[in-house]
């Protein structure tokens, strides 16, 4: 039987999601469960992407399969009893034989939190980057209108990226809002992503806000396909992988 579920969990003590021999990872753990319910037996878990440390995810989706029969029902109380209290399942239920976290991913949405105050919350430290200088909204929404769209985002990949293939990748959608707690909110939806793409994106948006550039030159950064034109890549605790949609 082949399970689909929904997770979330806090990156701040992970090295990422992915399983590394020396780190504590989010497959690392997810595998052990599942190896100590199945008796010893390994149990591959695929998530639709992998996510750097210190990032977060709300809706992280994975698969795995099992010769358990559990009820489905049952599986939800089962994992959330043996996980660490920093990764918690949402939701789980039975798929279909053929499918597949990663390759059946159809957009997610991934969401940066900026705390954009004076003195910086002790509090949010882990869940957000704290910029104290004042930041023009919309210069930021004008320069992520052109982002939007089908484009070769080679300048928006981190240079260490192992990327097999080209870097055309579409975003269907950005938006950016300030929150009542003075919280900047940056959305991006889009096909897929590439190594530190949205990390960088912020970055370069931090900058038109910050006054340091002009809404227009993320045109200009798109078409040079130079990673050493975009901004700085914004750190990763503000980070969030908020949503998987499937076909």
């Amino acid at each position: 039987m082949r399970l689909k579920a929904i997770i979330q969990y806090d990156g701040t003590n992970f090295s990422g999601y992915q399983i590394q021999p020396n780190g504590r990872t989010v497959q690392g753990k997810l595998e052990a469960v599942l190896a100590k319910m199945h008796k010893g037996e390994h149990i591959r878990v695929t998530a639709s992407g992998r996510t750097d440390q210190g990032v977060h995810a709300v809706g992280q989706t994975i698969h795995f399969d099992t010769s358990l029969t559990i009820p489905v029902a049952n599986w939800l109380k089962a994992l959330n009893t043996m996980l660490p209290d920093d990764i918690e399942v949402k939701d789980i239920a039975e798929a279909s034989a053929d499918f597949h976290a990663r390759f059946d991913v159809r957009e997610k949405e991934y969401r940066y939190v900026i705390l954009n105050t004076n003195e910086r919350d002790l509090f949010k430290r882990h869940y957000c980057h704290h910029v104290p200088q004042p930041l023009q909204l919309e210069r930021m929404q004008q320069a992520a209108k052109y982002l939007v769209g089908t484009h070769d985002f080679s300048s928006f990949c981190a240079a260490n990226n192992n990327v097999k293939g080209d870097k055309i990748r579409t975003i269907t959608g950005i938006s950016i809002e300030q929150d009542a707690a003075n919280q900047i909110i940056i959305k991006v939806r889009g096909t897929g992503f590439l190594y530190n793409m949205v990390r960088i994106i912020t970055g370069t948006l931090l900058e038109v806000g910050l006054g340091d550039r002009e809404p227009e030159n993320v045109e200009e950064i798109i078409s040079s396909l130079d990673r050493s034109k975009a901004g700085k890549t914004a750190p990763p605790q503000g980070l969030y992988l908020w949503d998987v949609d499937y076909y």
